[in-house]
């Protein structure tokens, strides 16, 4: 069965794409594996990758999971690459789908590339771009046909079902019985509860990017799972009549910092006082923060683990008053019980601002009111997180950001060659030298 969708999901050829997209889509690849290195030094990572390796042994198809080395199959490596990737809440997003399309498509694309044997750097900028486009229109589709906001696996899944498809080189009705599969068994999981309660479950990236890979392999067996309601229901037709013209994956965004995007703006706040003012975080009283609700959602005022710290607005926004900063170290591990970040984390008061409610999620927007101890107060005003398509991270800040995140797990010099493959892709090289690279083992720390 030809429609669009399909020509579009097969068809895409690099020749097709705009200079600009192949250049975001690189860009996304480097930033994707900084936060995958970071990742995998999270307990998240290892539990998962464990889980991968135990249930989700290979079989005829097998591919080797991001940055352990083992050998499962393309669906246990899509979930183990997800949650890694999800392990470290720094990867890029997408404002109007609410969540995160590169955390799963990458690990997908990855994993049936590596399982189909196809080592071609273009091919897997080709399927990350067919993975963005599809996604970030799946995902707004699904909140527009449903109540409940659900985690981006729920969506993720139809694209990385698409990567499958076109690996796998699906026919028309294959590929959508893929789709309808990928979206019925996708994880949707409800995100506000992994807000109110922070935990491992996280994103649902890695269990969409599952669902997906499984999907197509199914589709390729003969399953049927047809239709995908955000795919073919009439009431979404819009989002894809542009498929191949608007380029969606040049609406994503890019984290300055690992934690959730919600919590950014008085953390940018924060960060852009203390530059000016040059404080410290001795001198405050205390933080006033207002924002939209979601935002005031993220309360944990002291965090147990680093998935409660993510999910924390007053928590990284007390660690940038006190140290100008919120990287990996400032959300796990000693960091937890620094005194300093909990006695402002503490102190922090947060209340939501109907103008700011009514501007999500185009915006996200939050200020702060810096109070210290001698009485004086300084106003951010309102203030939106830098990496938004309006106000980006260049490209020498995103592979700082990359060398920040990768280069203490790695070594600079690995993370200098796996940064020299990525910016290959698209010049004929092969996968191999990049595939070994991101597939072998962390080394000892």
């Amino acid at each position: 069965m030809a429609t669009p969708f399909c020509d579009f999901v097969h068809d895409t050829r690099l020749d097709d794409l705009p200079d600009d997209v192949v250049a975001f889509a690189k860009r996304c690849i480097l930033d994707l594996l900084g936060v995958a290195a970071g990742g995998a030094t999270m307990p998240l990572s290892a539990i998962i990758s464990d889980h991968a390796a135990d249930q989700f042994g290979p079989g005829k198809a097998a591919a080797r999971m991001i940055f352990d080395g083992r050998t499962v199959s393309p669906a246990g490596a899509a979930l183990a690459g997800g949650m890694t990737i999800d392990a470290l809440d720094a990867h890029d997003g997408h404002k109007m789908t609410k969540g995160h399309v590169g955390c799963g498509v990458l690990p997908a694309a990855l994993a049936c590339l590596q399982a189909e044997a196809i080592e071609d750097g273009g091919a897997l900028l080709e399927a990350v771009v067919v993975g963005y486009e599809i996604g970030s229109r799946a995902g707004m589709a699904l909140h527009r046909t449903v109540d409940d906001y659900h985690t981006s696996g729920a969506w993720v899944a139809v694209a990385c079902a698409a990567i499958g498809a076109r690996v796998l080189g699906l026919d028309g009705e294959q590929t959508r019985e893929a789709i309808g599969t990928a979206e019925y068994h996708g994880p949707r999981s409800q995100m506000m509860r992994c807000i109110d309660f922070p935990t491992m479950v996280k994103d649902g990236s890695g269990w969409g990017a599952l669902s997906g890979v499984s999907a197509a392999y199914l589709a390729k067996s003969g399953f049927t799972g047809a239709p995908a309601i955000t795919v073919e229901d009439a009431e979404v037709a819009d989002l894809w009549d542009d498929l191949g013209s608007r380029w969606r994956i040049l609406e994503q965004y890019f984290k300055p910092q690992p934690v959730c995007r919600w919590a950014q703006p008085p953390v940018e706040a924060v960060l852009t006082l203390k530059d000016e003012h040059g404080f410290a975080g001795d001198d405050i009283d205390h933080i006033r923060v207002a924002s939209f609700h979601e935002a005031t959602r993220l309360a944990t005022a002291h965090p147990k683990n680093t998935e409660e710290a993510q999910y924390s607005l007053p928590f990284p926004t007390a660690a940038a008053a006190v140290y100008g900063r919120v990287g990996a170290e400032e959300v796990s591990g000693a960091a937890l019980d620094d005194p300093a970040i909990l006695r402002l984390s503490d102190s922090m008061t947060m209340e939501e601002k109907d103008e700011y409610n009514d501007a999500f999620p185009a915006r996200r927007i939050g200020e702060v009111t810096v109070v210290f101890k001698d009485g004086r107060e300084l106003a951010s005003g309102p203030t939106e997180a830098r990496g938004d398509p309006e106000a980006p991270l260049d490209g020498a800040e995103i592979r700082a950001k990359f060398h920040a995140l990768a280069g203490p797990v790695l070594c600079a010099d690995r993370a200098a060659l796996i940064e020299s493959h990525v910016d290959g892709l698209d010049g004929g090289s092969g996968l191999s030298g990049m595939l070994e690279e991101i597939t072998s083992p962390l080394p000892p720390r």
